[in-house]
């Protein structure tokens, strides 16, 4: 609170004192107390005026404005919770292409398991842009390979089939997981996993990764660091 608020408040309080100290002599003098009390708030509220008339607009306006609350960054999401009815509780969202190219992946990749599993498979494709073995861009890095049957990185992108989005609800769903992630929220699950498979495959590669973590039908696994270097 500002000195000039202070001394404006500290001698409205003064005068509320003094009259009212004086109010009680007076009435206890007069056969009216409530005419003595009338004139003496009418006195106060006359030196109050007096005083605030005293203050500057700018100062009063400062000194009336609330101060606003602080607010998380733009584009920061807040906590996260790996539930449906949280997800579903948060509006819809459109994104940028990136949003739409990491939707599409966890639509035709991971629509089927949990909330949680969605995120891990969000976050593989992720931590994959944050790696300089992997394009720096979400599309760069689902479309990696497509056009060689079979040879992409994400088997919906190359398996010579139309891939047609006819479940709207889960599709809405994974494009707001798909924003939260592309906004920056945090990657916990997988401990930095770079890939994953389904407990139906058994590729060659995941006896030479470290596992990181299980999740719903999906093993994760991390890269490493001297294979990422060839």
């Amino acid at each position: 609170m500002s000195i000039g608020r202070f001394w404006a408040l500290g001698a409205v309080a003064a005068l509320w004192l003094a009259g009212m100290a004086q109010a009680d002599v007076t009435a206890s003098q007069s056969n009216d107390p409530t005419a003595v009390l009338d004139t003496r708030l009418t006195q106060l509220l006359g030196a109050e005026k007096e005083a605030l008339s005293s203050v500057s607009t700018r100062r009063l306006q400062r000194l009336t404005t609330p101060v606003p609350t602080p607010k998380a960054p733009a584009g920061k999401p807040g906590e996260i919770r790996y539930e449906a009815e949280w997800l579903d509780a948060r509006p819809a969202v459109e994104g940028d292409a990136e949003v739409q190219c990491l939707a599409e992946a966890l639509y035709f990749e991971a629509r089927g398991e949990s909330i949680k599993g969605q995120f891990a498979v969000a976050e593989v494709i992720m931590n994959r842009v944050a790696s300089g073995a992997y394009p720096d861009t979400v599309c760069g890095v689902v479309n990696q390979g497509t056009g060689r049957k079979y040879q992409c990185q994400f088997t919906y992108t190359c398996d010579g089939r139309a891939e047609v989005i006819s479940e709207k609800a889960s599709y809405e769903r994974v494009k707001k997981i798909a924003a939260l992630m592309v906004a920056g929220a945090p990657r916990t699950l997988t401990s930095g996993a770079t890939h994953y498979h389904t407990n139906a495959v058994h590729p060659r590669w995941a006896r030479k990764f470290p596992r990181t973590a299980t999740i719903g039908v999906h093993h994760f696994y991390r890269q490493p660091t001297q294979l990422s270097q060839n």
